[in-house]
């Protein structure tokens, strides 16, 4: 007989397996970035592989930089079907474009750390060579 039972994890599993903590997890679910976590007869949540891809996402999403704000009105556009598709896909192209631009600004700044950095070497460098001569 095939078990078809869909495997679940306890808060503390899911919050070892994403490194965010349990009163993390709490918050959005309180804020109804992630939807209300099915739960034992016991009253213990009890994510489901659904609930630990979206808490993947929203780390990954909160991670790069995305507002908890952008994340919820994106949810709720999810939860209203696939006729929000085309404002969802705007909101992610918008969080791309912010995004590549903080990128481009902390190039810059890695590029001016590794100047600074060279001009440091290069000076030490000539220091020990003052030594040796």
């Amino acid at each position: 007989m095939i078990n078809l039972q869909e495997e679940t994890f306890t808060i503390q599993e899911v919050a070892e397996m994403t490194d965010l903590s349990a009163h993390t997890l709490r918050y959005y679910e309180k804020i109804g970035l992630l939807p209300t976590v099915n739960r034992t007869g016991s009253g213990i949540r009890d994510f489901n592989e659904l609930d630990l891809r979206r808490v993947s996402f929203i780390k990954c999403m909160r991670a790069a930089g995305l507002p908890v704000e952008v994340l919820i009105e994106y949810y709720a556009l999810v939860q209203q079907g696939d006729d929000t598709v085309a404002a969802r896909k705007t909101i992610l192209e918008k969080q791309r474009a912010q995004l590549l631009a903080r990128m481009a600004e902390m190039q810059e700044t890695l590029d001016l750390l590794n100047h600074k950095i060279d001009v440091y070497e290069k000076a030490v460098l000539k220091n020990e060579q003052k030594l040796t001569d």
